[in-house]
């Protein structure tokens, strides 16, 4: 027999809500929706349903500045995901208001494994399995005002101009919000935070796409998974919560509509005609004016990677000269080169074989690869495929790579803020390529000298699309695989199962070397052990984890229970059996979410140089089941 909340507790909530309201915490009901499916063992999924809307409770209520929270009771046949997110406007009162009244009304799908409210304040959904990294999905839709704004004209230009706007510049904005006003419309986009700078732009792009039609009613509200927009001619959120759009907005395009918005303040009769006008020319210009929009090197995002000639490239490079290069690798040597233009680029040159029918495949990947868009992804510019040798063109990295800040002569200089952006970013760069492109990239070789820094150390991951250049019999070792021993997993190492989980070990491996500040194969951490992931994994079974933690730090910017569950995650990156290491969008949810885990790490198996797996002679047996295990569930992975 199913469990509900009683009549009582249903109307102690209700009361509540309306209790706490010292504001307007903006409750009004947009979207419901309830799965089909109900839970099987319906007793233990209210338990874990109510654990989990308690967890997003606790996190909200535990910062004046929560706006966002994730929970998750996992075990058992009736797991619970579940997300909340306010709009960044709300003050704390309003927005635990408002997370009361989704839960009063999400609990109207009683049993139901899943289910989703969407209020103009907030967003309450929970499911079975994860969802964090999802966007758009089918139920998206745009929801019009009935009443028509004044005059219709002008407003409408206006109102399709900021939306165009909010669309273009929250997917570069932190936390993926802003607030704005323009030309007397009052408009708010906003995307969930676990998603993907990408993600977050389809999304707002189909939003975008359901409320164009709107205009001239004076409001309008998109409503999907993993975005929302609005827009309005009253004010809806406090003056002093808008966000300067400018700095987010390709150059020329917001003065060319202001143009038209300008000229649309003369009679009542030329305003239709400049109406109508403005209509044409926006259309015009989101048709036509995306191949405006170029990158560093003037080269547009649509046309695909541009084909440099050799000639320019190794001038560029002062004909790859030693002071020119910045690093080799298993699979080149890459040089600093400087264009004609006067812009810095990074030139790799491939050490694979130059036969025509791989010139050919080179070609095809590498149009693949250029389109892979990510902030957190080196975008590959162009490519170099006439001349002796094959060469990629990347955008360049003016702080190097990973490595030397962790370990070289610049070891110290980031702060533990700086280490947990470094660590969430490389996540969500993998998490792109695992499952929201179109096609799955595994990079195979996730070290640390593959994360290049930017001019604000965001982390970039390099190489990314090697793996699937280089031809199926080649590797950049003398090995059957192509990684780096220490932080390959030990399914691929041995006997070459291939995965994006694959990725997922190295990364854990990773974070381990950035928490530390220790490479991962340091033979001088014990006389007992070899390399990094063994000194972890006594210490967490010591409880001592955190003497992990890089001795450069500063003690007093850095919490010790947020460090010690980024350790965490990092051994659950690292675990033997496959299947338990989370996808790189879960390790994502993880690190942003303010909780302790509810899924405890198992002891991985290592890997020595002749690539035997091992563990301690008390567990070895242990190990070689799970390492056993590991290999019977690991599905391979097409190139």
């Amino acid at each position: 027999m199913q469990r509900r909340p009683s009549a009582a507790v249903l109307l102690l909530l209700f009361v509540a809500v309306w209790s706490t309201v010292t504001g307007d915490p903006q409750v009004n009901v947009l979207n419901i929706g309830c799965s089909q499916y109900k839970a099987p063992s319906p007793s233990t999924f209210f338990a874990n349903l109510n654990a989990t809307f308690a967890d997003l409770r606790a996190n909200i209520s535990a910062s004046a500045s929560a706006r966002f929270a994730t929970a998750q009771q996992s075990s058992g046949s009736n797991p619970v995901y579940a997300l909340f997110q306010c709009r960044d406007y709300l003050s704390a009162a309003d927005c635990s208001s408002c997370l009361a009244t989704a839960e009063f009304r999400i609990r109207n799908c009683s049993a139901a494994n899943g289910g989703r409210v969407i209020l103009d304040g907030c967003f309450l959904r929970y499911e079975s399995s994860p969802f964090f990294d999802q966007t758009t999905l089918p139920g998206n839709q745009g929801l019009c005002g009935n009443r028509t704004a004044t005059p219709a004209g002008a407003f409408s230009a206006s109102a399709e101009e900021l939306l165009l706007d909010l669309s273009t510049a929250v997917p570069q904005i932190e936390n993926y919000f802003a607030a704005a006003e323009q030309g007397g419309v009052y408009g708010v986009a906003q995307c969930v935070r676990t998603v993907s700078e990408s993600g977050c732009a389809d999304c707002l792009q189909v939003a975008y796409g359901n409320l164009k039609g709107c205009p001239p009613d004076a409001e309008g509200r998109a409503v999907d998974a993993g975005c929302f927009m609005r827009y309005s001619d009253k004010a809806f959120f406090p003056a002093n919560q808008t966000v300067d759009l400018a700095p987010y907005l390709k150059s020329g395009s917001s003065s060319k509509k202001g143009a038209i918005i300008g000229g649309v303040v003369g009679g009542v009769g030329f305003l239709l005609l400049l109406a109508i006008a403005g209509f044409l020319w926006i259309r015009w210009s989101r048709k036509h004016g995306k191949t405006e929009r170029g990158d560093i090197l003037g080269a547009t995002e649509l046309r695909g990677p541009m084909d440099y000639r050799y000639a320019d490239l190794k001038a560029a490079t002062k004909e790859f000269s030693e002071e020119n290069k910045l690093g080799e690798g298993g699979f080149g040597e890459v040089y600093k080169g400087v264009l004609k233009n006067g812009k810095a680029v990074a030139v790799k040159k491939l050490t694979i074989a130059n036969a025509r029918r791989v010139r050919t495949d080179f070609q095809s990947e590498v149009k693949l690869i250029s389109n892979v868009h990510h902030r957190n992804l080196v975008r590959l510019l162009g490519c170099s495929t006439k001349g002796p040798e094959l060469l990629l063109v990347y955008e360049y990295m003016a702080n190097s790579s990973l490595d030397k800040v962790l370990f070289g002569d610049r070891r110290g200089i980031l702060n533990w803020k700086q280490r947990f952006d470094v660590i969430v970013g490389i996540a969500r760069g993998l998490a792109y390529l695992h499952q929201e492109f179109h096609v799955c990239i595994i990079h195979r070789d996730i070290k640390s000298s593959n994360i290049l820094l930017d001019d604000n150390f965001q982390p970039k991951i390099a190489d990314f699309g090697l793996a699937r250049l280089l031809p199926g019999d080649q590797s950049h070792l003398s090995t059957k695989f192509a990684g780096t021993l220490g932080y390959t997993a030990p399914e691929y190492a041995i006997h070459g199962q291939l995965s994006e989980k694959v990725d997922t070990y190295s990364y854990g491996v990773v974070v381990l070397e950035i928490v530390s500040g220790r490479k991962s194969n340091d033979v001088n951490l014990e006389p007992v052990t070899q390399y990094l992931l063994e000194w972890a994994w006594k210490l967490y079974e010591d409880d001592m984890l955190l003497e992990l933690v890089d001795s450069s730090l500063d003690p007093n910017e850095y919490s010790p229970e947020e460090v010690k569950r980024v350790l965490e995650i990092a051994l659950l990156c690292t675990q033997s059996t496959v299947v338990a290491r989370p996808t790189m969008s879960e390790v994502v949810v993880m690190l942003l979410s303010k909780g302790g885990l509810v899924l405890q790490p198992t002891r991985p198996v290592f890997i020595d140089a002749t690539s035997r797996v091992r563990g301690d002679a008390s567990t070895s047996s242990k190990s070689s089941s799970a390492s056993n295990a590991a290999y019977s569930n690991t599905q391979p992975s097409a190139r």
